[in-house]
């Protein structure tokens, strides 16, 4: 009988934190930038050079340590990790090693096998290191010191996970908790939430973990549940063969959906850890701890219960909308106007995800203001405008954040509701069209949609389709 394995997954997650300014140095953090345009003596490695801790990153750190059931060690310091690369001018990086920050946590996630319960073992603080290119036309490297510097956490968790689909959960339900805490955008593509995937594989039923290995390079959660696949399988495949799994890094190229060794595992004593002498430990007060807490927002699960609850709106439409903060936030701050979040639930659901999708972008980016869309549904539910007219309109607001009223009134958009005037043209619609009015008496109701939508187009689309149903029925009677 074919051996059975089972895949032992552990993650390492690296976070880039939202402070204006680097960890150690009044850098800016903002992406996009020229190539070393952000740098300075600090975060360039220079002689003589002294960091000065970014308080923020501290809070950022406390703040998603509470948010994932850690513990904080309140007396806790910086370490230096020793290892020598291009893109890492200080020829060592300032991290944590002996006493993170926060320890011992965990987060729960919704698989189809139900609740697991994911281990955090730590987080800890640490500075980027810059970014290498390598141009292939020119044969040479460029380095680009601007991320150096930046500030991170990485979040290590225990190797609690079994499958892609336990990874994938996990790390939404991390990106959800950090982008509620507005510690970060943790956007992949941009490199601001990056994860590295320890992995190893065993027979099913021994206790022993197998050798692991660590892919790096992985920037979408598709990458992550290929790359996942990808080494379960080649790991099988050298055990079957009677050949050892090396432990080493490992860099998935997700185009050949192969990964490729770049060197063997490192171990914590081959970077010579010691504590970093330029920098005091960080003591944090009862009260400073406090204060975080006592800030800490309403996270997505605790939202989740309250629409329930609060709005009478379904639970399928509140599981998407608080899948994004910006969305959240909108719904909310729309429905306080407008007292009416079944609508406004229906405007995100519908028509805002529609073009989200055709513009293949993110809820995250969304920026029109929830003040023009609770106009709109006020100018809906009113009757002033049609719904052919606000979803127009919506268009406008999705694109260009304008004012709804403002625009409907320069547009000349709002529902005819002159009695008179449509009547002339139900009329004139009827005496152009004997066939369908000959179809619709003979018993054919789609006869009636094409008179209506005759009249709607005389009308340019500015009456009220419930009313010119009405009529034209009343004049055909």
């Amino acid at each position: 009988m074919a051996k059975q394995y089972e895949t032992v997954i552990g993650l390492e997650v690296h976070v880039e934190l939202a402070t204006k300014t680097k960890i150690f140095c009044g850098c800016s953090t903002a992406f996009g930038a020229a190539p070393n345009a952000h740098t300075c003596p600090v975060c360039t490695g220079m002689p003589g050079s002294l960091p000065v801790l970014n308080k923020q990153v501290v809070e950022y750190a406390m703040a998603v340590g509470l948010a994932t059931n850690c513990q904080i060690h309140q007396f806790c310091k910086f370490d230096r990790k020793n290892y020598f690369y291009p893109d890492n001018p200080q020829n060592y990086q300032i991290s944590q090693l002996y006493l993170p920050i926060c320890h011992d946590g965990f987060v729960e996630v919704e698989t189809s096998a139900g609740t697991r319960r994911i281990g955090i073992h730590e987080i800890h603080m640490e500075e980027d290191a810059g970014k290498l290119i390598h141009d292939e036309w020119e044969d040479c490297s460029l380095v680009d010191y601007n991320r150096s510097g930046v500030p991170l956490i990485e979040i290590v968790s225990e190797p609690d996970m079994r499958s892609a689909d336990e990874v994938i959960a996990y790390l939404e339900k991390l990106r959800l908790i950090i982008q509620y805490l507005g510690a970060s955008d943790c956007k992949l593509q941009e490199g601001s939430m990056r994860a590295d995937v320890n992995l190893s594989v065993r027979e099913v039923g021994t206790e022993a973990l197998g050798t692991r290995t660590e892919m790096k390079n992985l920037n979408s959660f598709k990458a992550i549940a290929r790359a996942i696949e990808g080494e379960r399988a080649r790991q099988i495949e050298r055990l079957e063969e009677g050949k050892p799994v090396i432990q080493e890094t490992r860099r998935w190229d997700d185009n050949k959906e192969y990964s490729y060794p770049m060197r063997s595992k490192e171990d914590a004593h081959d970077y010579r850890y010691f504590p970093d002498p330029d920098l005091v430990p960080i003591l944090i007060s009862d009260e400073w701890l406090q204060e975080v807490k006592d800030r800490q927002p309403e996270l997505r699960t605790e939202k989740l219960e309250r629409y329930k609850k609060e709005f009478d709106i379904p639970a399928y439409d509140a599981g998407i909308i608080t899948e994004s903060k910006r969305m959240a936030d909108i719904f909310e701050e729309t429905t306080a106007l407008c007292k009416k979040p079944k609508k406004v639930s229906n405007w995100l659901m519908g028509e805002t995800l529609r073009l989200l999708k055709e513009e293949n972008r993110e809820p995250e980016t969304l920026d029109f203001s929830p003040a023009n869309l609770a106009k709109l549904i006020e100018l809906a539910e009113a009757g002033t405008i049609n719904q052919t007219v606000a979803k127009e309109v919506f268009e406008q607001i999705f694109y260009h954040d304008v004012d709804p009223e403002a625009y409907v009134e320069a547009h000349g958009l709002k529902t005819v509701n002159d009695e008179g005037a449509l009547r002339q043209v139900v009329e004139g619609v009827i005496a152009a069209n004997p066939q369908s009015v000959s179809d619709y008496k003979g018993g054919k109701e789609k006869a009636l949609g094409f008179l209506v939508g005759q009249t709607m187009k005389a009308m340019k689309g500015k009456a009220n389709p419930a009313a010119v149903n009405a009529m034209l029925r009343e004049l055909l009677a």
